[in-house]
């Protein structure tokens, strides 16, 4: 039971303009274009003036509402109501619809052979073109239709995948970012050449990697060695007094520096020696203070002391004493003080000789300090200027190294669009060298000699399976006449299989059909040239006319018809004429008689 052939959408379903008009492979007539986007109507509507527009034309025109008809204008017919387009007044144009479906067309894509007619182009070609230039939705690069898988698995730049080493997804564009911070990433050790080291775990592995090379512990004194952790002591036992040089000149330039701050030290350490001068005399008025309230003179041992320390200044003056008291007149007041022993003078003699020992020992500490605070400050004001040079450095390196990879990510790029544009042009060199090649064993007599070469070689392929049947390039009875070939079947087929040489004539669909005479019925005459000119192996046949294989061709070609048991295979493999230099000749000729 036939199936029935699928109808394409109702007129109402259409959502896209008219068919470009280089689709069509006739002479363009005016009666097809829609008079709105001026391509071939695609479900034709007809308004009540008679103009013809695409349906998805027409819908779009009078969405708003009621519009003036503008090709009743640019004719100068407008005439209202009739003019004026409605979505109730117009009608589906089945008549006009046939006959634009019935059109022959042509693929307008490049590359594309496809023929039919624009029925046909719109149900099974027109979406489905290999060679239609479609835009990635991922890089907008425009690329063909049968290259879209190839395109997003390989090629396209913003392709997502997942991380062999971690499996976290990433844009193919950011694969060298992503490599960089992986902590699944192998990286191989350079001490001892370990490899496939995560990149989580590397730095475990070099703080117990033995053969890893570290710098040297005198590097902050100049050493730029970088041993193995092995035998870092080896290499200080035998660089030994290349460091004590290094750390001689370190320490000398650190004297350098220090000298160049001594004034400024002196100065501080003499306002502070001031100060102790000033707090020595205060304890020393407060102690004659106490000693001429309990025994009236002045302790000796304590004016003496003073003078003893050796230390700069004035010496003090004697203070005078203060009077003695009013006496009370009321009362007689006795007092009850015992003078003080000489050990209580002494006592207080070494308190304040103490007292002035710790001052002096503070003093020289604080100095110490400052030395030692003022070498550090230099050490970390260099370090500073060390540490802003290497990020400075870094960062210009930082901004190279993207500069960089963006120029190679460009070039690649281009790369691959000359690697894709070489590889079009090396098909249509490819293309255009076979239809050359057609063209040079074309003939227009209906006598043509078919020159098969390597005949052991493609006899395998046959045997195998690989090849099992050759075609031969297209000839005519004349130039705008029966497009013919011949099929061969090396190691035969049907009821010669394995046993003969099977030989077949296939009526080709051409493009001059239309003028012929229908069905096929001129005798035919297939040969296997002898070479020697001896015997040739001749056999001939005139077509079944009530055969398919000879009526007018709807596809490429017919079914073939001819001769399976055409050539024993036997006669092949015995010393024979018809095989030279691995060369085999097949004539075909086809009766001109009634032509």
């Amino acid at each position: 039971m036939a199936t029935q052939e699928p109808s394409p959408p109702s007129s109402m379903e259409s959502n896209k303009p008219g068919f470009p008009k280089k689709i069509l492979a006739n002479k363009l007539e005016d009666k097809h274009l829609c008079n709105c986007c001026h391509n071939l109507l695609r479900r034709p509507f007809q308004a009540q003036c008679g103009h013809r527009f695409c349906s998805y034309c027409f819908t779009m025109t009078v969405r708003d509402g009621p519009q003036k008809c503008n090709a009743c204008i640019k004719e100068d017919i407008f005439e209202e109501p009739t003019s004026i387009l409605k979505q109730c007044c117009a009608f589906p144009d089945n008549a006009a619809r046939r006959e634009v479906e019935n059109l022959s067309a042509v693929c307008i894509n490049e590359g594309c052979t496809w023929k039919g007619n624009i029925k046909e182009y719109e149900l099974s070609h027109e979406e489905k073109c290999e060679f239609m230039i479609i835009p990635c939705p991922s890089c907008k690069e425009r690329i063909r239709f049968n290259e879209q898988e190839r395109h997003n698995e390989r090629e396209c730049p913003e392709r997502t995948l997942n991380c062999k080493y971690c499996k976290e997804p990433f844009h193919f564009k950011n694969i060298k970012a992503h490599d960089e911070i992986c902590p699944k990433y192998p990286m191989i050790c350079e001490g001892c050449a370990k490899k496939k080291i995560p990149r989580e775990k590397y730095v475990d592995h070099i703080k117990f990697c033995s053969k890893f090379r570290t710098p040297c512990r005198f590097h902050v004194v100049g050493c730029d060695m970088s041993v193995e952790k092995e035998r870092i002591h080896d290499h200080e036992r035998a660089c030994a007094y290349e460091h004590l040089n290094l750390l001689l000149h370190y320490i000398m330039g650190m004297k350098v520096s220090m000298e160049g701050l001594q004034p400024q030290g002196l100065e501080l350490a003499g306002h502070k020696l001031l100060d102790l001068h000033r707090s020595l005399r205060e304890l020393e008025v407060r102690v004659s203070q106490i000693s001429t309230t309990s025994i009236g003179p002045p302790v000796q041992g304590v004016t003496s002391s003073s003078s003893s320390l050796g230390l700069p200044g004035p010496p003090t003056p004697a203070l005078p004493l203060p009077p003695p008291p009013a006496p009370v007149p009321t009362l007689t007041v006795s007092t009850s003080f015992t003078p003080l022993p000489s050990s209580v003078g002494a006592a207080l003699e070494l308190q304040l000789h103490s007292e002035k020992t710790k001052v002096a020992e503070l003093g020289r500490r604080c100095t110490d300090l400052e030395v030692k605070v003022g070498t550090f400050e230099n050490v970390v004001c260099v370090l500073n200027r060390e540490v802003e040079r290497f990020t400075t450095t870094m960062e210009a390196g930082n901004r190279q190294h993207r500069l960089d990879q963006d120029k190679i990510e460009a070039l690649s790029n281009k790369v691959r669009q000359l690697e894709r544009t070489v590889g079009l042009k090396d098909l249509t060199v490819a293309e255009m060298e076979g239809r050359l090649r057609e063209m040079s064993a074309t003939t227009f007599d209906g006598v043509f000699v078919w020159r098969i070469s390597d005949f052991t070689k493609k006899r395998q392929d046959a045997i195998a399976g690989r090849a099992p049947a050759m075609f031969s390039p297209a000839f005519y009875t004349s130039k705008y006449g029966y497009k013919m070939c011949l099929r061969i079947y090396l190691n035969g087929d049907g009821t010669g299989r394995g046993s003969h040489l099977s030989l077949f004539f296939v009526v080709m669909r051409g493009l001059s059909d239309a003028l012929l005479k229908w069905p096929f019925n001129q005798k035919v005459t297939l040969m296997l040239l002898d070479q020697s000119s001896r015997e040739h192996i001749i056999d001939a046949f005139r077509p079944d006319i009530t055969s398919s294989s000879f009526q007018r061709p709807v596809s490429e070609m017919n079914i073939a018809s001819g001769c399976p048991l055409f050539c024993p295979l036997s006669k092949l493999d015995a010393k024979n004429s018809y095989i030279r230099d691995d060369i085999i000749f097949i004539k075909a000729i086809v009766d001109l008689t009634g032509l």
